[in-house]
């Protein structure tokens, strides 16, 4: 296979990996685009081309991150002692969208750690040169990144509206299999009248129809609390047309309800997180 030939193969993989590391389907994009340019430009002699392709699109991905967050260079030093707990818990893409706002709490390195380690099963060593750090140093940033995602989502498991927004997120962005995995095996969508009446369909059963559903779409829709409830709506022109409320149970939807009734809509309150939204 020539060069072209195994970037072509390699990048669904690349893809994976910076929308993981930038929740930004089309950043992601932008940036699987800027490492072909780059090996298009490359003269040295590449030994391993997976392994160059995911350091310079994990790079490309760290210098996005530090961008939006600055991040002293100190953070890249091994400041604890604690146990690794990367033998005996594997999280890996069980986190998957349903954290991501978790992983937005991470500093750039700790978040970069920890998703190709957990995630894709990229060695330290390799991590370790994508940071200009030691393995070890990587070690650390990954199991502080795991010590904190556990500390933000008791039991393990994201709480409600972590996954209500994750769920929504990944609509948005068109991500197929993240959807499916932030739905039970025997999630149903059902709608009130009023609901049917704005084309909403009277019941889907399943994981994979739901996820199809709602793949690409729900551009418009807000995160909104429905009662005490997180859930989302569909705003026109600043007003809630259609709840969405989300059964969550164990970390997973179990079942979305579509409402547009008058008293369902009085409930919506917008929000950010879990704060209310004043």
């Amino acid at each position: 296979m020539d060069e072209t030939e195994v970037f072509e193969a390699e990048r669904p993989r690349l893809l994976r990996i910076a929308t993981r590391l930038l929740a930004d389907r089309a950043e992601a994009e932008d940036v699987v685009q800027q490492a072909w340019l780059r090996l298009h430009r490359n003269q040295a002699e590449i030994e391993s081309l997976p392994a160059w392709l995911t350091t310079v699109t994990t790079r490309l991905c760290l210098d996005r991150l530090r961008a939006r967050i600055p991040i002293p260079r100190a953070e890249l030093a091994p400041a604890e002692t604690a146990p690794d707990p990367a033998e005996a818990v594997v999280v890996a893409d069980a986190v998957g969208v349903a954290l991501q706002l978790v992983l937005e709490k991470l500093s750039p390195q700790e978040r970069v750690a920890f998703v190709l380690h957990d995630s894709f099963s990229v060695e330290f060593s390799t991590i370790a040169a994508v940071l200009d750090t030691t393995p070890v140093a990587a070690r650390k940033l990954a199991s502080r990144a795991r010590s904190k995602i556990a500390m933000s989502t008791p039991g393990g498991r994201p709480a409600a509206w972590e996954v209500v927004d994750a769920f929504m997120a990944a609509a948005r962005q068109g991500d197929f299999q993240h959807l499916v995995r932030l739905l039970a095996p025997d999630v149903a969508i059902t709608a009130d009248d009023a609901a049917m009446r704005t084309g909403t369909p009277e019941r889907i059963n399943g994981r994979d129809e739901v996820a199809a559903f709602f793949n690409g779409g729900a551009h418009a829709a807000l995160p909104v609390f429905f009662g005490t409830r997180p859930a989302a709506a569909w705003f026109h022109r600043g007003q809630a047309k259609v709840l969405f409320d989300f059964t969550v149970v164990d970390g997973l939807v179990v079942h979305i309800r579509f409402r547009a009734e008058p008293e369902a809509l009085a409930q919506v309150v917008r929000r950010d997180g879990q704060q209310r939204r004043d």
